[in-house]
């Protein structure tokens, strides 16, 4: 993959970008994570939970705060800066969906934090986000053909159906596989960098995209020195909430790359739909908490909380690193190929994970 000319002279606005999201993230944390102490914002240790003692939730704030403050005056500059102009097809209603919809969110799960809303509203709300970025123009209208050059248009009603599940769920994939310390953290980071490395190397040069997505890396990363095991401070859902909206939106302005998020988020994505199927088929609510995320099995198998997510950072680095190089269909298969083969680890690691269990005394 080879960088044209745009994006080589775009790369220091972008290095700057990272950069000063990264700091706000890093000195935002910690006082956000005294803000949520002092309001009782606390996750409590249980049997589902692995953390053992109390640990702030809420810290998705800080990641917020940084790409927010970081990203909206660079959007707002962007005609102004070197190799940044503003595509014609993201508009000001677009910009405004992703960042007053990434506000809302964070309120949104902020309230959650601290009341603990029930399912059924946090639905509501997840539904009213995506119909924000629909009315903001925030809406997939083409496809990459996976059999061939160009693209295939969507119908202007999928488009919009298929935009509002696509925000929904990557809301609750990202929700679903928060139980780690750091692991929805890394995943939404290697997912945010490889989005803003196929922006500016892939197809149509987008380097004002890149650098949204490379603004919500350097907040990522910032907040991960704080969220890496042993954690100070969790995501809560604040911090899910406002990462499966924004990496959902940022997938669709980046001409509906929607294949590349599948493909690097496919852990998230396939666990939460193993998980569904798995409560919904033994009468369960598909939002009922239980021990059956893949990261709880392998946990129950003998993994370490620290190598469990490493372990899936690296499989969620080389999908990434996969979705560089591959076409479409080819991306598509993968994705396919690892819902199979991750339905079937997931099985015999619940059997394993059993077994060891029951000859535990």
């Amino acid at each position: 993959m080879t960088f044209s000319e745009t994006a080589i002279q775009a790369l220091p606005v972008i290095l700057v970008a990272f950069a000063a999201a990264f700091v706000v993230a890093l000195v935002a944390t910690p006082w956000v994570g005294r803000l949520v102490i002092r309001r009782a914002i606390i996750d409590h240790p249980d049997d589902r939970r692995v953390h053992e003692r109390p640990v702030p939730r809420g810290g998705g704030i800080a990641v917020a705060l940084a790409f927010v403050a970081v990203g909206a005056p660079m959007a707002f500059l962007a005609d102004s800066l070197p190799g940044m102009p503003v595509p014609r097809f993201i508009t000001q209603a677009s910009l405004a969906a992703l960042f007053v919809g990434g506000i809302l969110a964070v309120i949104l799960g902020a309230v959650d934090d601290r009341f603990d809303l029930r399912a059924r509203w946090q639905f509501a709300g997840q539904l009213a986000l995506a119909l924000l970025a629909v009315f903001g123009g925030v809406v997939v209208t083409f496809v990459s053909n996976p059999f061939g050059a160009g693209n295939l248009s969507v119908d202007t009603i999928i488009g919009i159906g298929f935009t509002v599940v696509w925000v929904v769920g990557m809301i609750n994939s990202l929700n679903f596989i928060d139980g780690l310390d750091g692991l929805s953290t890394g995943i939404a980071l290697i997912a945010a960098v490889t989005l803003g490395v196929i922006s500016l190397g892939v197809g149509v040069v987008q380097p004002f995209v890149a650098m949204l997505c490379f603004t919500l890396a350097g907040a990522l990363l910032g907040f991960l020195r704080w969220n890496f095991h042993p954690a100070t401070i969790f995501q809560g859902t604040a911090g899910v909430m406002f990462l499966g909206y924004v990496l959902g939106v940022l997938s669709i302005l980046g001409f509906a790359k929607v294949v590349v998020a599948i493909l690097v988020l496919a852990v998230p994505i396939i666990d939460t739909f193993w998980v569904i199927v798995r409560r919904v088929s033994t009468g369960r609510s598909p939002f009922s908490p239980d021990r059956g995320h893949i990261h709880h099995r392998l946990l129950d198998v003998g993994l370490s909380h620290r190598a469990t997510v490493l372990l899936i950072y690296g499989v969620c680095a080389a999908l990434g690193v996969l979705s560089l190089f591959v076409s479409t269909l080819v991306g598509v298969l993968t994705f396919l190929a690892a819902l199979v083969g991750f339905g079937v680890a997931a099985f015999m690691l619940g059997r394993q994970g059993s077994s060891q269990r029951e000859l535990t005394p």
